[in-house]
């Protein structure tokens, strides 16, 4: 248990071209899922729409990881030429499966109004701290302030909950024919578009993926599914931006700004923690940035010593950045035990005091009289790291020197991520010295704040550079709308 949880990955996908389609638009967005389950184990559910009626949609939902929820049979139930997907992590306190998305509301039932159809409403995270999906799925079904003419302005709606709401939400709306992908104002929450192409892409891989056939469209949380789906990266949805998917391709509907022109605000800890390693933000592979922390960490806190290492897979591309800094040689010492599940067994006295790290062997012919420097990318509890060096120095390492790639976590975060507690936080609690001292490492050092900034911006594209910012909230307490109101911290 490493003590974060993300919450949410959302996923949209349609095909172009003559409906119905050839796609199996179902299993893209089963398989989109399971590409963003990193982002959440708690529940999933599976929109589509056959394109002709907003009033059946196919929907299946369930409490679980994607494929204990989606079978054969539920699959087949799950027909259509556009649908929506999300994966879900609990924030709040309620995991039950009335909670589970996508919402489909009757949203004539909500204003009763007759005119206004079935909606669906899928979203990536949490506005501030107490609403949630129901409550931007309500506010979707308010009139816009200049009203409407015939039926609903759904632009125009979409509009109007931005500006109430300016953080932290991606989300992805369906209606019987069309998707929408909205990224609030600040870009705190990621979400991309991709390109379905033509399965014979692979022998041209060099093509530019605009002029590529698409035979359908993705949007999702993070790019790192398209590939395993036959789809191609094409651009981040901006921040603020509506877009529009139809079967005729993609386009941007508006740009909501960020309120009194501040700096965007994208969450820095998607680049520490919790994005897949293969995804891309902001022009960069996230592996990338991590192995740049490395480097940057090296400079920063460089010590002697013969191997360095990583907890996998966590610390490893920033591991092999610090070795390439410094010339020092990057060796395995730990394997991991890929069945280790939650546990609910209460360990005895005996292994208790033994302090046993469960999830992981030592590499005893690596570690072997040598002098370590063991890297992972965060610390939050403070807790699973010393059984790792405990294990290490009974393999026989002589110096364990932990060095960390991204800053200590101090502060909460309200944009929809479960960081614990202040007083659970142990960097609140212990400087790296007693914080060496109390996991049993030789040192112990963090990355600075500017040296990760730093490593995020060194190959970031940056279109309009006075625009560019990240979110360092939960690292300095600097929270992009300010402090929301009436916080029981």
């Amino acid at each position: 248990q490493s003590g974060l949880t993300h919450e949410c990955g959302v996923f949209g996908a349609i095909a172009t071209g003559e409906w119905p389609t050839q796609i199996d638009i179902g299993q893209v967005i089963c398989l989109g899922l399971v590409a963003l389950q990193h982002r959440g184990q708690e529940s999933a559910g599976i929109v589509t729409s056959e394109g002709k009626c907003g009033k059946n949609f196919n929907v299946h939902k369930g409490m679980g990881m994607i494929n204990n929820i989606f079978t054969d049979d539920s699959m087949k139930k799950l027909k259509g030429n556009l649908g929506i997907g999300h994966t879900r992590y609990s924030t709040s306190a309620a995991s039950e499966e009335v909670n589970c998305q996508p919402f489909v509301v009757h949203t004539g039932e909500l204003v009763n109004c007759e005119s206004l159809r079935k909606d669906v409403l899928t979203r990536g995270v949490g506005l501030s701290t107490h609403s949630d999906s129901e409550l931007i799925t309500q506010a979707l079904c308010l009139n816009p302030p200049d009203g409407e003419g015939d039926g609903p302005d759904w632009p125009a709606r979409i509009k109007h909950l931005m500006q109430l709401a300016p953080l932290s939400y991606s989300l992805v709306i369906m209606l019987k024919d069309k998707i929408y992908g909205v990224r609030d104002p600040y870009g705190n929450r990621p979400l991309c578009i991709g390109k379905i192409v033509p399965l014979s892409i692979g022998s041209y891989r060099n093509e530019k993926v605009d002029k590529l056939a698409a035979e359908g469209w993705v949007i999702s949380s993070e790019s790192c599914g398209f590939l395993s789906i036959g789809a191609r990266y094409v651009r981040e949805v901006r921040p603020g931006e509506i877009v529009e998917l139809t079967r005729n391709g993609i386009k941007t509907i508006d740009v909501v700004e960020c309120p009194e022109n501040r700096r965007h605000a994208f969450c820095i800890f998607e680049y520490v923690y919790f994005a897949r390693s293969d995804s891309i933000f902001e022009g960069q592979m996230v592996y990338s940035v991590r192995l740049q922390c490395g480097r940057q960490l090296a400079r920063e806190a460089y010590v002697d010593a013969d191997i360095v290492s990583s907890v996998p897979e966590s610390g490893t591309a920033a591991a092999h950045g610090y070795a390439r800094e410094t010339g020092l040689h990057f060796a395995e010492v730990l394997c991991k035990n890929r069945y280790v599940g939650r546990t609910f067994i209460q360990p005895s006295t005996r292994l208790r005091q033994l302090g046993v790290a469960k999830k992981f062997g030592a590499l005893s012919e690596n570690v072997y009289g040598k002098r370590l420097v063991l890297i992972d990318d965060s610390i939050v509890r403070g807790n699973t790291i010393g059984p790792i060096i405990k294990l290490l120095r009974d393999a026989g390492a002589l110096e364990v020197h932990i060095r960390i790639a991204s800053p200590p976590l101090l502060y909460p975060c309200y944009m929809g991520i479960n960081i614990p507690t202040r007083e659970e936080l142990i960097g609140n609690k212990l400087n790296p010295e007693e914080l060496a001292k109390y996991v049993g490492a030789d040192s112990l050092a963090y990355l600075s704040v500017d040296g990760l900034r730093k490593a995020v911006q060194l190959n970031m594209s940056k279109n309009s550079p006075e625009k560019v910012g990240h979110c360092t909230a939960c690292l300095t307490g600097d929270y992009p709308g300010g402090l929301p109101e009436d916080l029981e911290w």
